[in-house]
Protein backbone atom coordinates (compact mmCIF):
# COMPACT_ATOMS: atom_id res chain seq x y z
CA UNK A 1 0.00 0.00 0.00
CA UNK A 2 2.72 2.66 1.17
CA UNK A 3 4.46 1.77 -2.58
CA UNK A 4 0.89 3.42 -4.25
CA UNK A 5 0.85 6.19 -1.62
CA UNK A 6 4.23 7.08 -2.64
CA UNK A 7 3.23 6.93 -6.31
CA UNK A 8 0.54 8.56 -6.39
CA UNK A 9 2.37 11.66 -4.34
CA UNK A 10 5.48 11.18 -7.19
CA UNK A 11 2.97 11.16 -9.68
CA UNK A 12 0.78 14.38 -8.51
CA UNK A 13 3.84 16.38 -7.57
CA UNK A 14 5.50 15.93 -11.24
CA UNK A 15 1.95 16.74 -12.65
CA UNK A 16 1.37 19.84 -10.87
CA UNK A 17 4.78 21.49 -11.55
CA UNK A 18 3.45 21.08 -15.70
CA UNK A 19 0.77 23.59 -14.48
CA UNK A 20 3.07 26.19 -12.91
CA UNK A 21 4.50 29.19 -14.77
CA UNK A 22 6.57 29.04 -17.83
CA UNK A 23 3.02 29.22 -19.96
CA UNK A 24 3.37 31.51 -22.87
CA UNK A 25 -0.26 33.20 -23.65
CA UNK A 26 -1.88 30.37 -21.47
CA UNK A 27 -2.61 29.31 -18.51
CA UNK A 28 -2.07 25.36 -17.08
CA UNK A 29 -4.30 23.86 -14.61
CA UNK A 30 -3.74 20.90 -12.29
CA UNK A 31 -6.93 18.29 -12.17
CA UNK A 32 -6.69 15.73 -9.95
CA UNK A 33 -8.87 12.79 -9.45
CA UNK A 34 -7.35 11.27 -6.12
CA UNK A 35 -10.39 8.66 -5.63
CA UNK A 36 -9.24 7.24 -9.90
CA UNK A 37 -5.37 8.37 -9.04
CA UNK A 38 -6.12 10.53 -12.03
CA UNK A 39 -3.66 13.38 -12.57
CA UNK A 40 -3.55 15.67 -15.49
CA UNK A 41 -2.98 19.39 -16.82
CA UNK A 42 -5.24 21.83 -18.94
CA UNK A 43 -3.63 24.44 -20.90
CA UNK A 44 -6.34 27.22 -21.73
CA UNK A 45 -5.43 29.29 -24.16
CA UNK A 46 -5.78 33.83 -23.26
CA UNK A 47 -8.09 35.62 -25.08
CA UNK A 48 -8.62 36.28 -28.11
CA UNK A 49 -7.94 32.37 -28.74
CA UNK A 50 -6.65 30.75 -31.92
CA UNK A 51 -6.65 27.27 -30.11
CA UNK A 52 -8.82 25.80 -27.73
CA UNK A 53 -8.00 24.21 -24.28
CA UNK A 54 -6.65 21.06 -24.11
CA UNK A 55 -4.79 18.32 -22.15
CA UNK A 56 -0.96 18.61 -21.71
CA UNK A 57 -0.20 15.80 -19.69
CA UNK A 58 -2.24 13.59 -18.04
CA UNK A 59 -1.40 10.39 -16.09
CA UNK A 60 -2.81 7.61 -13.86
CA UNK A 61 -1.54 5.06 -11.00
CA UNK A 62 -2.81 1.61 -11.12
CA UNK A 63 -1.48 -2.25 -10.33
CA UNK A 64 1.53 -0.42 -9.06
CA UNK A 65 2.51 1.03 -12.49
CA UNK A 66 2.17 4.96 -13.69
CA UNK A 67 0.63 4.99 -16.93
CA UNK A 68 1.23 8.16 -19.01
CA UNK A 69 -1.78 8.42 -21.06
CA UNK A 70 -0.71 11.88 -22.71
CA UNK A 71 2.38 13.98 -23.17
CA UNK A 72 2.64 16.56 -25.57
CA UNK A 73 5.28 18.59 -23.57
CA UNK A 74 8.95 19.51 -24.35
CA UNK A 75 10.16 18.04 -20.98
CA UNK A 76 8.27 14.41 -21.14
CA UNK A 77 6.30 13.14 -17.38
CA UNK A 78 8.28 9.77 -17.77
CA UNK A 79 11.82 11.47 -17.34
CA UNK A 80 10.84 13.88 -14.43
CA UNK A 81 9.09 10.75 -12.84
CA UNK A 82 12.18 8.70 -13.12
CA UNK A 83 14.15 12.24 -11.95
CA UNK A 84 11.61 11.74 -8.76
CA UNK A 85 12.77 8.09 -8.53
CA UNK A 86 10.36 5.70 -9.99
CA UNK A 87 11.98 2.96 -12.27
CA UNK A 88 11.17 3.43 -15.94
CA UNK A 89 10.04 -0.56 -15.87
CA UNK A 90 7.33 1.26 -13.78
CA UNK A 91 6.44 3.47 -16.17
CA UNK A 92 4.35 2.49 -18.99
CA UNK A 93 3.83 5.13 -22.27
CA UNK A 94 0.25 4.60 -24.09
CA UNK A 95 0.43 7.50 -26.16
CA UNK A 96 3.52 6.56 -27.34
CA UNK A 97 2.43 2.65 -28.02
CA UNK A 98 3.20 0.71 -24.90
CA UNK A 99 0.87 -1.76 -23.83
CA UNK A 100 -0.24 -2.81 -20.16
CA UNK A 101 1.11 -6.23 -18.79
CA UNK A 102 -1.01 -9.18 -19.05
CA UNK A 103 -2.41 -9.86 -16.42
CA UNK A 104 -1.47 -13.16 -14.37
Amino acid sequence: MDQIVDLTHIVQQQIEAYAKGGWAKARGYAITDAKRNIYTVIGVPDYPRKFPASIVVMARVENGKVIIEHDITDRPLWEELVRAGIPREQIILTYAGEQMPEAS
